[in-house]
């Protein structure tokens, strides 16, 4: 069933956020999900994501929201006539908010999957992608190894993102060592902080490197730290959220099957990062 989807987006700020960054907010969802999808009509689902992720969530030249994140989510959509996703961009640090408010129905926006939020919400079944996060220095800095070696130094991250979570564990079995800068959602100048010298470190995913230094000015370092499925985000313990978290997953299969997620993710990442067996 042929759907369009409207992205409610704004003005997008240049660069990334570290971890899945932040990005521009667009108001509040408005929500009437109620109509009966056995009488032929479509529940509206709205989606939240972000703006200023490159090749995961942002705007293009063209002024359009795209990016491998964004269009999976229409590939879905597509796939489920019983749905219709409108699509809604948020700063990434308000998203998991707007989804306990119910604002929004669910999250695409490269979300690991970790103790922490799996306390709190519910993830679909079948991962999108696989997170290896490793350390980011410097091209030139050869003495940050581990995050031992980040003792007494500035790392940044953005927050609420799941490299916050790897520093922040640290940080409490360690007493504090690690000094964290909070990606400020304006700032978007993670080579610049590195390369200057203003912060030392920052941690990501293993396929961010490039997106987000395109100029090889950074590196990756030591061996990885974690790794993750990554999957949506939906409400836990909420009836008709198990219900769209499954028909996600049935359509994640189908993509899977038909070859559609690999080729997003080799046009968008520029490799299969789908699986933990690449």
């Amino acid at each position: 069933m042929k759907k369009s989807i409207v992205a409610a987006v704004v003005i997008a700020l240049a660069g990334v956020i570290v971890g899945c960054g932040a990005d521009t907010k667009s108001g509040e969802a408005k929500k009437d999900s109620t109509v009966n999808a056995a009488e032929g009509k479509v529940t509206k689902i709205v989606v939240g994501t972000g703006t200023a992720f490159p090749r995961i969530c942002f705007i293009d030249e063209n002024g359009k929201l795209t990016g491998f994140d964004v269009e999976l989510v229409r590939e879905i959509d597509k796939r489920l006539p019983e749905y219709e996703f409108e699509l809604q961009t948020q700063e990434f640090s308000n998203l998991l908010l707007s989804l306990e408010t119910r604002k929004i129905d669910f999250v695409a926006h490269q979300m690991e999957k970790n103790p922490e939020r799996t306390e709190k919400y519910l993830f679909n079944k079948e991962p999108y992608a696989y997170w290896r996060n490793k350390i980011i220095v410097a091209k030139e800095n050869d003495s940050i190894q581990s995050l031992d070696d980040l003792k007494g130094k500035k790392v940044l991250t953005g927050a609420t993102s799941a490299a916050a979570q790897i520093l922040e564990n640290y940080n409490k079995d360690n007493n504090d060592a690690i000094h964290i800068v909070y990606q400020n959602g304006t700032a978007n100048d993670t080579v610049s902080q590195i390369t200057t010298g203003r912060v030392v470190a920052t941690v990501g995913a293993d396929f961010t490197l490039p997106l987000i230094d395109p100029q090889g000015k950074l590196k990756t370092t030591g061996d990885h730290l974690s790794e993750a499925d990554i999957l949506f985000v939906f409400r836990k313990d909420d009836p008709d959220s198990q219900k769209l978290s499954d028909a996600v997953d049935d359509a994640i299969r189908e993509l899977k099957s038909d070859g559609t997620l690999t080729k997003l993710s080799k046009e968008w990442l520029g490799d299969d990062f789908t699986s933990s067996n690449p």
